[in-house]
């Protein structure tokens, strides 16, 4: 088998089938009908509750955004719903986890702490099993994500949509919730919603039902401006400085979209990554000896790995690839930060392609311990974008697990062929004709 590996993504084929748009998902139905959407009703209201109390403590109130657009945007939501609420912004403080770094490790958890908060937001971090957020049984802690998981920390109030399709980001699922308490937070925080959301899931999303209808937002501001603010807000945390403090004060400062754009710090990042992934996106990938994961190593400061994988997964084809992995041996010292995402030829794929199910199946291959050495830093996400932070000397283990560069074995029965000779004027035919 011939695989397609040239030096820069080719443009793939028309024929390939439309993928079906992101809200065409079948959502999970209660006995009447009604979706349950973006989660169970039953834990939206309970989310409600606890920011009406919180904003009525007038208590120091801690907001932990993940570092993205989406987790970002979906801490602004928040901030400007409990001011609505009555919360004196002087209590509000955030917490941005530092690079390659998050929430559940100790020293993010001892710094967290210091703030002294008596409630805890965190937005889109990714959800685990652990110990309380804090180490203080008096501050209560709010949990709102998307990510696949069923275990979460203890004692957390949580509203995960990672189950009830079309799954919505958190900023959206952050907006469903706090509309509700407010009649500002609709129209104020609309571009909010799109920005997160377009974040995660695209710019050619088609806000189709049981997504809100945001026909208004899209009046304001269009969807170009959207998606342009979505590429200067994950800008500064890609670059090798992690400048995240300074896209989630735009965000926070700003009051439309224009505001964001005009940011000289944001546009001054998104020209340095754009300059980056043109640097390392040329990366010949080296594929599994079944064919079905492509991988590009390269080596960056910058977080620029997960933006070359989907623009390979968009371009990249071939007949058993499944999955684009790009590992980044240099955004951490000792580490490889990779992210893998579904090749647009494999999606549609009946069974459907799962990500995290099969970077996990690569580790189960291992007889020894590697497994547990992978850590809980590993296949962590969605099914159709995971990733992880894993040692150096571990992936590659994974490599040699995958046989990553190894041709594939010749179908049995198969016989070689013998080229024949183009050259018509041999000696045979000569002496014939004469």
């Amino acid at each position: 088998m011939k695989r397609k590996s040239s030096s820069s993504p080719e443009p793939i084929s028309r024929k390939l089938a439309k993928v079906g748009d992101y809200c065409y998902e079948t959502p999970t139905c209660m006995p009447n009908g009604d979706p349950i959407w973006p989660a169970p009703l039953s834990h939206l209201s309970t989310a409600r509750e606890f920011l009406k109390e919180c904003a009525s403590s007038q208590e120091k109130t801690l907001i932990v955004p993940d570092k993205d657009a989406d987790g970002l945007s979906s801490g602004v939501i928040i901030h400007r719903t409990l001011v609505k609420l009555g919360l004196n912004p002087k209590h509000l403080d955030v917490h941005l986890v530092q690079k390659g770094s998050n929430i559940h490790e100790e020293y993010e958890r001892k710094l967290m702490l210091a703030t002294r908060p008596k409630f805890v937001i965190v937005l889109d971090q990714g959800s685990r099993k652990g110990p309380p957020v804090l180490d203080d049984g008096e501050a209560r802690s709010l949990i709102i994500d998307h990510h696949l998981s069923d275990e979460f920390p203890e004692n957390a109030l949580v509203v995960s949509a990672c189950h009830y399709p079309p799954v919505a980001t958190t900023a959206l699922t952050t907006y469903e919730i706090c509309k509700e308490l407010h009649p500002d937070i609709a129209v104020e925080c609309g571009y909010l919603c799109a920005i997160g959301t377009h974040g995660d899931l695209g710019n050619t999303l088609k806000w189709l039902p049981p997504f809100p209808d945001m026909t208004e937002t899209f009046k304001k501001y269009t969807k170009k401006l959207i998606n342009d603010c979505v590429s200067y807000i994950n800008a500064p945390r890609r670059t090798g400085t992690y400048d995240v403090i300074t896209a989630w004060k735009a965000l926070l400062d700003a009051k439309d979209p224009k505001e964001i754009m005009s940011n000289q710090r944001l546009a001054l990042a998104r020209q340095e990554i754009n300059e980056e992934v043109e640097r390392k996106t040329h990366t010949p990938p080296k594929f599994s000896k079944d064919g079905k994961v492509a991988v590009l190593n390269i080596s960056s400061q910058a977080q620029v790995h997960p933006v070359i994988a989907t623009r390979w997964a968009s371009h990249l084809k071939a007949k058993s690839l499944e999955i684009v992995m790009v590992a980044n041996h240099g955004y951490l010292p000792g580490k490889v930060n990779f992210s893998c995402r579904i090749a647009r030829c494999a999606r549609g794929r009946d069974p459907p392609v799962n990500i995290i199910e099969s970077l996990k199946a690569v580790a189960n291959l291992d007889t020894t311990d590697l497994v547990q050495r992978l850590g809980e830093n590993f296949a962590r996400g969605h099914k159709e974008a995971s990733g992880g932070i894993i040692n150096a000397a571990e992936f590659e283990e994974l490599c040699l697990l995958m046989k990553v560069g190894e041709k594939p074995d010749k179908p049995e029965g198969t016989k070689k062929k013998v080229e024949k000779s183009p050259q018509k004027n041999t000696l045979s035919n000569y002496f014939k004709k004469s």
